[in-house]
């Protein structure tokens, strides 16, 4: 087995609440500042779907579907007590077929889907070889956070994953910061299990 499939279905990443007041020029400035830059940096509109089973309740998952102009994924989503670590599987859907909604909720139906929410982010991501960052504000009805996320994409190992949100945690100024251990589904629906 090839060293990356090891990591394969693992997301690893670190999430950090910002207020509205967060600087976010002096923080675009910082990203854009480090060596080498960033190889790509984009801003979009994404609409995260989130439904949960009985057996995603008892299995501590969720299942999301995300549409925007970049991608289409469905994906099950682990629930972990710290989301550092945690199980994500992405199909993806393409763009060819363009919005697969109904296909979508007529599929999650048949699983026995119990609960569902929506969530609107507006985000800015900066993309490294060895890291994703992105600033956002996710919003689902009067319910909205701020936030920054670092995540680390093709290592080989946890370590080395670690090591690598921490060289970027560092250079952009959140070393010291304290990261949230709840996932977007807890922040904006904090009674939806």
């Amino acid at each position: 087995m090839d060293v990356m499939d090891v990591m394969r279905f693992t997301e690893i990443e670190h999430k950090f609440l910002v207020s509205e007041q967060f600087d976010v020029a002096a923080f675009r400035g910082l990203v854009q500042a480090l060596d080498p830059p960033p190889l790509r940096r984009f801003t979009l509109r994404v609409l995260d779907r989130y439904f949960l089973t009985e057996h995603g309740r008892a299995n501590r998952y969720v299942i999301r579907h995300r549409y925007d102009a970049v991608l289409q994924h469905l994906t099950v989503k682990a629930l972990a007590a710290d989301p550092e670590v945690r199980t994500e599987i992405n199909l993806d859907l393409g763009q060819h077929a363009g919005d697969q909604s109904a296909a979508v909720d007529a599929f999650v139906q048949q699983l026995g889907a119990t609960w569902r929410g929506d969530i609107t982010k507006d985000i800015e991501v900066w993309e490294f070889p060895q890291c994703e960052i992105v600033r956002y504000q996710a919003r689902s009805g009067n319910r909205s956070v701020h936030c920054v996320e670092f995540e680390a994409v093709h290592t080989a190992s946890l370590e080395e994953a670690l090591a690598v949100l921490e060289r970027f945690e560092r250079a952009t100024g959140f070393a010291d910061a304290t990261r949230t251990l709840e996932s977007l589904v807890d922040l904006l629906f904090p009674d939806f299990q």
